[in-house]
């Protein structure tokens, strides 16, 4: 099933519930997988799918983080709300443990020994956690196993 087509199912639910916020969010993020498919002319893969996820959690983070710092306590707290929601169409987090098992794999595989071959690791790396890791926490993961 692809994202716009859960995102649509999500909506008509929170229709049936009359859950506002809901409907707002699920909104926002249908449209923005709808120009996606439009900018591209064809329909989304599951890549793009989750890159267009990931801007829509990056703005709503930014935001709520600018709207705290502000002291707009009630616009961060709309922001957060919204945050959770685009959070629930994320694929679940790695753990921890999940990813240094597979820094390992990736380390182990390459034959990386020294920070000079950090890059490599990365880029075997972070295609298979998208969207369920954070990029900075592979890295620093990575600079430590290979230090």
């Amino acid at each position: 099933m692809s994202k716009i087509a859960e995102v649509e199912a999500l909506l008509k639910q929170a229709m049936r519930e009359r859950e506002e916020q809901r409907i707002a969010t699920l909104r926002l993020v249908l449209s923005a997988l709808r120009r996606g498919e439009k900018d591209l002319g064809r329909p989304l893969s599951e890549s793009e799918e989750l890159q267009i996820l990931q801007r829509e959690r990056k703005q709503r983070t930014e935001a709520a983080e600018a709207f705290a710092g502000a002291g707009r306590d009630e616009q961060a707290s709309k922001e957060n709300a919204e945050l959770a929601i685009v959070e629930e169409l994320m694929p679940s987090r790695m753990s921890e443990a999940e990813l240094v098992a597979l820094v390992d794999e990736k380390i182990a595989a390459s034959g990386a020994t020294s920070l000079a071959d950090l890059g490599q690791v990365m880029s075997d790396v972070m295609p298979e956690v998208a969207g369920r890791a954070d990029g900075s926490a592979v890295s620093q993961i990575v600079r430590e196993k290979l230090a």
